[in-house]
């Protein structure tokens, strides 16, 4: 797709401070951080969204979740960090490439829910 963005960057199109790569997935620093780890794993064949995905994506998947907790650790996550799939509009995914937000850093995350 070549208005994609993230097509773009598995292309070699647009920069990227990579941190991961092979023949399925890109890993790369977000643009604007929210903690002082944060990158994003994307697969290089372009599907959309999560719920776009299929039986044929399951090895994809399961590769790229199996990947976040080693970047991750590599990354200076040693006592955890959060993944984040943003899906859908209402999920509040803006750029339509399935990518998985890691997250994390040396402090605490905030809560995502918040109960009263």
């Amino acid at each position: 797709m070549s208005d994609c963005l993230f097509c773009r960057i598995v292309n070699g199109e647009i920069p990227a401070s990579k941190i991961y790569e092979d023949e399925d997935i890109v890993a790369f620093n977000d643009v604007n951080p929210v903690a002082p780890v944060h990158f994003m794993i994307i697969p290089k064949l372009h599907v959309a969204s999560l719920s776009e995905t299929d039986g044929i994506h399951q090895a994809l998947l399961g590769k790229m979740l199996l990947l976040a907790p080693r970047l991750a650790k590599e990354q200076g996550c040693n006592n955890g960090f959060r993944t984040i799939i943003n899906t859908g509009h209402v999920g509040g995914q803006e750029i339509f490439h399935l990518h998985i937000h890691v997250i994390g850093g040396d402090e605490r995350l905030p809560r995502m829910i918040h109960s009263d």
